[in-house]
């Protein structure tokens, strides 16, 4: 029913909506009697039956229960788990270029209207090479169907109960539905029961499925409770790890620790702690726009901050004078240090600390930076660390965000201080979905 004109429709009501538009976070936008709602799995142009999960003074929020009439642009969904649309995938129906265009859309009302920004070169998205098949890591949770049966795949979307089995998800490659399907077999053989979290009964809880997009090797690991199991198969390069963090089985560790992957010139290791960007190839792109942006010539000192396994800043190496990465967790600390030595790059250094405890230290250490290279999650950095950074003095900022809308406050208080943003080119990283990836260029002012 249409909420009455005039009154804010009420929790729990069902609308039927016209959707409009997208907003950040990839939920279709429409407004009922004015009220504006925010509705998830909703694409431009649908008309859905949709139910008010939340009502909030300004906005609601609400889930599709029928789709009336689909847009004249949605496309068929290609990746389907017991017959609804993979959770991960939620922008599939939508054209890939009409993704890019929202993607760019996105990027650019975020530095305007959160961050105030202006006078920027947005650059044309860099589209990804591959629409499907392109993520190096997916993770999976164990369930159980009605009938008792072992199942491995996804919650569904919008919901943490259940979980929809998965033979083939097109955005994973051949190689790791391979792996995830021999580990479902190898349990369901072993009669090993999933966890279950409401009773607290069961052995098995998630499984991670790592791939090295350009060795060939794939690495699972399966988080457990604290249970003796079987040994997983020989060719699975498991690691099996119990709730606390350790290990558990009979023989703890059974299989390699380390992924080997490559990215440009270098060869890497990556812990199974340690962060990597999930689209190889895509983040190699990034980083070679992100390289182009730091304009090294041989002389500079840089500092990587969240440098992880230290991937940008050994790229940046052979170009710079020195590099120094701090990172905060310590195993993708010595990934970065044994990367280093690997690759033959004497001038890059790596530190284990908080960048908000950390940049003052190194400083004292090592000298003022001409480039400061952040790569922070999602959350952005904080006021703290922008001021961290500000007090580096460094001519160039290379900022690159996995979310424009923290990308935005953070350039905003980096101009506040001088710092002029000059160029920003979106990234796509991840197709299908609302995420969107950026390299930002700021320079300090004259």
């Amino acid at each position: 029913m249409e909420a009455t004109p005039g009154t804010r429709p009420r929790r729990g009501q069902e609308l039927e909506l016209e959707v409009s538009g997208l907003a950040h976070g990839g939920r279709g936008v429409a407004r009922a009697s004015g009220y504006v709602v925010f509705v998830a799995g909703a694409l431009p142009g649908d008309r859905v039956r949709a139910r008010l999960d939340r009502a909030r003074r300004d906005y609601g929020e609400a889930s599709v229960l029928e789709l009336l009439a689909p847009s004249p642009e949605r496309i068929a969904d290609r990746c389907v788990h017991g017959g609804a649309p993979c959770p991960g995938a939620p922008w599939q129906g939508l054209p890939y270029e009409r993704q890019l265009a929202v993607k760019q859309a996105h990027v650019d009302d975020a530095l305007r209207r959160l961050g105030g920004l202006a006078g920027y070169e947005l650059e044309p998205i860099e589209p990804a090479l591959a629409e499907w098949r392109y993520r190096n890591k997916l993770e999976y949770t164990f369930g159980t169907t009605a009938g008792g049966e072992l199942t491995c795949g996804f919650r569904p979307r919008g919901s943490w109960r259940g979980v929809v089995d998965v033979e083939d998800c097109l955005l994973a490659s051949e190689r790791n539905n391979a792996a995830r399907n021999e580990l479902r077999a190898w349990a369901r053989e072993h009669g090993l029961p999933a966890y279950d979290p409401e009773s607290g009964a069961g052995v098995l809880r998630n499984l991670v499925v790592r791939e090295g997009r350009r060795t060939g090797q794939v690495q699972t690991r399966v988080v457990t409770t604290p249970a003796a199991i079987p040994r997983p198969p020989a060719d699975l390069h498991t690691v099996v790890e119990g709730p606390g963090g350790g290990t558990a089985g009979p023989t703890g560790v059974l299989g390699e620790e380390h992924l080997e992957e490559r990215i440009g010139p270098l060869r890497l290791r990556i812990s199974h702690g340690s962060f990597f960007q999930t689209n190889t190839e895509m983040a190699e792109r990034l980083f070679a726009i992100a390289a182009d942006y730091a304009q090294l010539d041989g002389r500079q000192r840089v500092f990587d901050l969240y440098c992880g396994i230290g991937t940008i800043g050994l790229l940046l190496a052979p170009a710079a004078g020195e590099v120094w990465g701090l990172e905060t967790v310590p195993e993708a600390v010595a990934d970065a240090e044994h990367n280093a030595r690997r690759n033959g790059l004497e001038n890059a250094r790596f530190v284990c600390a908080d960048a908000r405890l950390g940049v003052r230290p190194l400083l004292e250490r090592a000298g003022p930076p001409d480039v400061v290279v952040v790569d922070p999650p999602r959350a952005g950095l904080s006021r703290k660390v922008v001021r961290r950074v500000i007090e580096c003095g460094a001519e160039r900022i290379v900022y690159v965000s996995c979310n424009p809308t923290t990308l935005a406050p953070n350039a905003a208080q980096l101009a506040e201080a001088g710092y002029r943003l000059r160029r920003v080119r979106p990234v796509d990283m991840f197709p299908q979905t609302p995420h969107v990836e950026c390299v930002a260029l700021l320079e300090r002012a004259p």
